[in-house]
């Protein structure tokens, strides 16, 4: 004897239930009638998405060992609820030995570098691989994820200090090519003074020759009778006392020596005996 029975199946599940022992039908999400005690609740069926994250540590073709995550992001086919209710025990180990596969095989092929390099290629081959085989048990792969690549923690640090070593050759070769230009300019700019100073003397003394050239025509045409030779003496004796004038106004003069007897001929004398010292 049966007596009716209500089930409340939650929203996105369904109920398996069965009559002595065999599948009879699936209950929607609501309130449903089972006849106790010939039906039973097998069991429920989730629609929601569910995550699976499995660690797989492997070694790369360089013989590093490394520690992936794998997220794989999965769910029931409402059609295939039967497939996926009867066919596997457990599914979600299924779909870790799965992941197992590919990983291990694919990790192998591939250095270090690479691998992160790759992920979208390594997360692509393991959904490719799961949708083929899940499939057939009612289970839709939705994403499968890299979540998580973790070499050893000494390789870990290697990198870090390839990569800081590389930094530091760089900015090595950028100061000193800084130091180059700011020598380079610096010698642009001392050239250029000592050209510019150059021509600032070669200019002061054409003015000094003009001057000199202006004054003894002035003096030769203003006093009669007078020489070149007198009007030399004068230029060279007034230079004289502009000399000892500014010599003796310095601030660390305290005392100025002058000669005694004819100033003007004994300019006049020494500059003679120096001429004649370069001609000998």
């Amino acid at each position: 004897m049966c007596f009716p029975c209500c089930v409340c199946v939650s929203t996105s599940e369904v109920v398996v239930i069965e009559r002595l022992g065999k599948f009879d039908r699936m209950l929607p999400a609501g309130l449903g009638i089972v006849c106790c005690p010939c039906e039973q609740n097998a069991g429920s069926v989730s629609f929601r998405v569910q995550q699976l994250d499995v660690r797989v540590e492997t070694k790369t073709k360089d013989n590093v060992f490394v520690s992936t995550v794998v997220s794989v992001q999965y769910q029931v086919i409402r059609e295939k609820v039967y497939q996926a209710f009867y066919s596997l025990t457990d599914a979600r180990q299924q779909i870790t030995s799965h992941v197992y596969d590919v990983m291990r095989s694919q990790l192998p092929t591939l250095e270090l570098d690479a691998v992160f390099e790759a992920k979208e290629e390594l997360a692509l081959a393991v959904k490719n691989a799961l949708s083929d085989t899940m499939s057939e048990y009612g289970y839709q792969i939705l994403q499968a994820l890299i979540t998580d690549i973790d070499p050893d923690n000494r390789v870990k640090q290697a990198m870090n200090e390839i990569n800081s070593a590389k930094r530091l050759k760089f900015a090595v070769a950028e100061k000193a090519e800084g130091q180059k230009i700011l020598q380079v300019k610096s010698a642009e700019a001392e050239a250029e003074a000592k050209y510019l100073s150059g021509v600032g003397v070669a200019k002061q003394r054409k003015a000094i020759v003009d001057g000199l050239r202006t004054s003894i025509v002035d003096f030769s045409d203003g006093v009669k009778g007078a020489s070149s030779k007198d009007v030399m003496d004068l230029l060279l004796l007034t230079q004289y006392f502009d000399c000892v004038r500014d010599v003796g106004s310095a601030k660390h003069c305290k005392t100025t020596f002058v000669p005694s007897g004819n100033v003007g001929a004994g300019m006049r004398n020494s500059l003679l005996v120096a001429d004649a010292a370069k001609l000998s």
